[in-house]
């Protein structure tokens, strides 16, 4: 279990410290609307920036949704499951489908970042053209990140097949649903015993 949340924890600190973009991509499109609509004068910067920002957010919250196992699912069917059925059906589906896109992904990703690093490669979305070429290296560290988290769910089914209970997560934050449900199952009990 420790080299499952050790990647859970470089996932975790690097989704989080990543959510900060989240505040410079709403300065980015709220100066720009300003600018345009009021000061009439529009950026250069402003487009590229928000694309840019928005790329890096989603390329990195996959590894840390998985890592708090929030990735969309069939939850209708699935919660309904008992543990070792739902450990065999993520196994299945993880090598059927999440590793094949995920290797194809770092596959296709490493020679389309090498090229534009090579090409010292700039946006011709605006006059000033910014450097593309960090973010385009985002593509291959992310299907990394995604594969070795992965990985770890891999080990996750497999001790759930085993046990027949899912192993312990690191939580941070809690789904507003699950609180209510357990609140709920907390005074059940409670007024059971008095």
């Amino acid at each position: 279990m420790r080299f499952v949340y050790f990647i859970d924890r470089i996932n975790t600190f690097i989704g989080k410290t990543v959510a900060w973009a989240i505040l410079a991509l709403t300065f980015a499109v709220c100066y720009e609307v300003f600018a345009r609509y009021v000061l009439r004068a529009p950026t250069e910067w402003a487009f590229d920036a928000s694309y840019m920002l928005y790329g890096l957010l989603f390329m990195i919250a996959g590894p840390y949704t998985l890592a708090r196992n929030n990735h969309v699912r069939g939850d209708f069917l699935y919660r309904n499951w008992h543990p070792r059925r739902q450990a065999a059906m993520d196994l299945v589906l993880y090598f059927l489908f999440f590793f094949p896109g995920i290797l194809a992904l770092v596959y296709a990703g490493i020679p389309f970042s090498q090229m534009s690093w090579m090409m010292n490669e700039h946006s011709m979305n605006s006059p000033n053209g910014p450097p593309i070429y960090p973010f385009k290296a985002l593509i291959p560290l992310a299907g990394i990140l995604m594969a070795f988290q992965g990985v770890v769910e891999v080990i996750r089914c497999i001790q759930c097949l085993r046990n027949g209970e899912w192993p312990q997560r690191l939580h941070d934050v809690e789904e507003t649903e699950k609180l209510i449900l357990e609140q709920a199952e907390q005074q059940g009990l409670t007024k059971g015993i008095v």
